[in-house]
């Protein structure tokens, strides 16, 4: 008789149940019934274990991720906020430091020369006041002195009235403004106001009117020069906000100091072109 032919062999599982294949001939020692599902299970309860592990692994990672940024976003937030509050391209270097010290020595200086020279000046002795020639023609008798009829003889027959020596010529009123002269005097000191600090703006109403009294004092008298004691008007324009105006401009070049002659005075300059 030929040979049987060879043929595949069929998957054990498909040849019977699983108490056939655990007392097939390949495993005699196998377990009996599903005692061999015990080792497996065993091993699958510890990559299960593992698993978990990992699973807690990541999830203590996703914690520490989440802390990381919100304490790194906190921070770049921090940041952020000091450069706009702190970070001033403009801030004051050392240079301004001294240079402000320096101002303010020179300031010093100047309103102790004033304050010199308004004592010194309080102490020297009033002058006698000359007599007019109103008062001399009334205390000559007709014998003692010409007489008005004998002057109008002597010049022609002309009266022509002359500058009495030792009277004062009072200094006229200012002249009224009119309301477009009162409007551009207001503009005008507004652009010059918006070339100063804040505080002179409107953050201090009172500061905002010492300066606007100071800078009508130079618009009033144009190209005339000025000493800081002619500013003061008291008891609310003294000599320390007179002083811390006059400053103020000063370093927007909108007045000129000038101490050459050895006192201290201010010439306006207006606002630079």
């Amino acid at each position: 008789m030929p040979p049987n032919p060879p043929h595949t062999p069929l998957r054990r599982l498909s040849q019977g149940s699983l108490f056939r294949l655990s007392r097939s001939e390949a495993y005699p020692d196998a377990p009996h019934g599903l005692g061999f599902l015990e080792p497996a299970l065993a091993e699958l309860i510890d990559e299960a274990e593992a698993l978990q592990t990992n699973v807690e692994g990541l999830k203590n990672l996703d914690n520490a991720l989440e802390t990381f940024n919100e304490s790194f976003a906190s921070w770049l937030y921090v940041m952020n906020m000091n450069a706009l509050t702190i970070d001033w391209p403009q801030a004051p270097i050392d240079a301004s430091f001294v240079l402000a010290a320096r101002r303010a020595e020179e300031d010093a200086q100047a309103a102790l020369e004033a304050i010199r020279a308004a004592e010194a000046a309080a102490r020297r002795p009033p002058t006698p006041p000359e007599r007019t020639m109103t008062t001399e023609r009334s205390a000559m008798s007709p014998s003692e002195g010409p007489t008005e009829a004998n002057i109008t003889a002597g010049t022609g027959g002309t009266n022509k009235s002359a500058a009495k020596p030792g009277v004062v010529k009072k200094k006229g009123t200012k002249p009224k403004m009119t309301a477009k002269e009162k409007r551009e005097r207001g503009l005008e000191i507004e652009r010059i106001l918006a070339a100063l600090p804040l505080e002179f703006r409107g953050d201090d109403p009172n500061l905002r009117r010492y300066i606007e009294q100071v800078i009508e004092k130079f618009l009033d008298n144009p190209g005339e020069s000025f000493n800081i004691v002619a500013f003061v008007k008291p008891p609310d324009l003294n000599q320390a906000r007179v002083n811390k105006c006059l400053i103020a401009l000063v370093n927007r070049k909108i007045v000129k100091k000038d101490n050459s002659t050895g006192a201290v005075l201010y010439y306006w300059n207006g606002l630079p072109s």
